[in-house]
């Protein structure tokens, strides 16, 4: 059972989306994202540098963009239907894609609007967010609301990112859990926290009017791990439960702990991690066991993907003809 998955703020890094440029088609895909989102994507994942796509604005963008080039590189030589399909924060807008609630355009161009909603809410007054790494969790959970800042992302593999006043981290990070490490995040603001209720109020009318289409796939929801439910003739859930779940989770937690729980409890064996990967399939190694992941970093890593997916997805289209894909692990 194949999981593919999207990562969320924070994975970019400059120059990224260079290597993706050489691949047949991609710069013609990654100019429609850009024409669609309204902003330079090609000059940001080649030449910009760390702090111009630190940037809420550019990041989450060029984030999106990524995991659709990328996905759609993998689907080139391979016609895979995922198991199941998730994405972290601003990785959720690339994963509706895969599932095939928002097409690829629609996605680049939803997410810029959360994007600017976003920055303008973290404008508004100095916040931050920092990993907490180790510790007891509910000791972790207890230090961060003593220190008056939001688990804003609860993550597993003894990962919690805490959000909030720049006062309210310097005390987190002052008197740590036992344990743990509180390590700052090169973001701009406290993202799925209350202090983005100026993007909410932003973002939710533009993205429950925004065009979709029901989830084609199981999709998690970042709210609570699980897959959208069933609905009349809808079985994978409804387009607008989707949408109005992307915009109340900009203030909400992400409970990626309880997307990975979703996956064991399904028998998902390996997963997919689109670029610009790495995170989640560090959090996967310590959370999932036995599941075999790879993350597609460049497209160097497109041949260890397409061998994952043909070894465990449930149903592979290569060509005109439909094979049966094993569900062997690998340690």
């Amino acid at each position: 059972m194949l999981a593919i998955v999207c990562p969320g703020q924070g994975s970019q890094t400059p120059g990224f989306l260079s290597p993706w440029l050489e691949l047949p088609g991609t710069p013609e895909r990654l100019d429609a994202l850009a024409e669609a989102a309204g902003t330079d994507l090609r000059t940001h994942g080649t030449t910009s540098d760390a702090e111009t796509i630190r940037d809420t604005s550019v990041a989450q963008p060029l984030i999106v963009a990524a995991s659709l080039l990328a996905y759609r590189a993998l689907t080139d030589a391979v016609d895979v239907r995922p198991d199941v399909t998730a994405g972290h924060s601003v990785g959720e807008l690339a994963a509706a894609a895969v599932a095939g609630v928002l097409d690829d355009a629609g996605a680049a161009g939803l997410v810029a609007v959360r994007a600017r909603a976003m920055a303008d809410a973290a404008a508004l007054e100095p916040t931050g967010m920092s990993a907490v790494v180790g510790g007891d969790p509910e000791e972790v959970l207890a230090a961060i609301e003593r220190a008056g800042v939001h688990a804003a992302n609860v993550n597993g593999g003894g990962q919690v990112v805490a959000a909030g006043s720049l006062e309210g981290l310097a005390r987190l990070a002052a008197g740590p859990p036992a344990r743990a490490r509180v390590i700052p995040l090169q973001v701009a603001g406290a993202f799925h926290t209350p202090y983005m209720q100026p993007a909410v109020d932003v973002f939710r009318p533009a993205a429950v009017g925004w065009p979709a289409q029901d989830p084609t796939l199981p999709l998690l929801s970042d709210a609570d791990g699980a897959v959208y439910p069933a609905a009349d003739g809808a079985p994978h859930g409804r387009a607008a439960d989707v949408l109005e779940r992307l915009a109340a989770q900009v203030v909400a937690p992400v409970r990626w702990d309880l997307c990975q729980q979703t996956m064991l409890a399904m028998g998902v064996t390996g997963l997919v991690e689109l670029a610009p990967a790495g995170v989640l399939t560090g959090l996967a190694r310590r959370s999932l066991p036995g599941v075999e992941t790879v993350a597609v970093k460049t497209p160097a890593d497109l041949d260890a993907a397409r061998d994952l997916v043909l070894r465990h997805a449930g149903t592979v289209t290569g060509g005109t003809e439909t094979v049966e894909a094993t569900e062997e692990t690998q340690a």
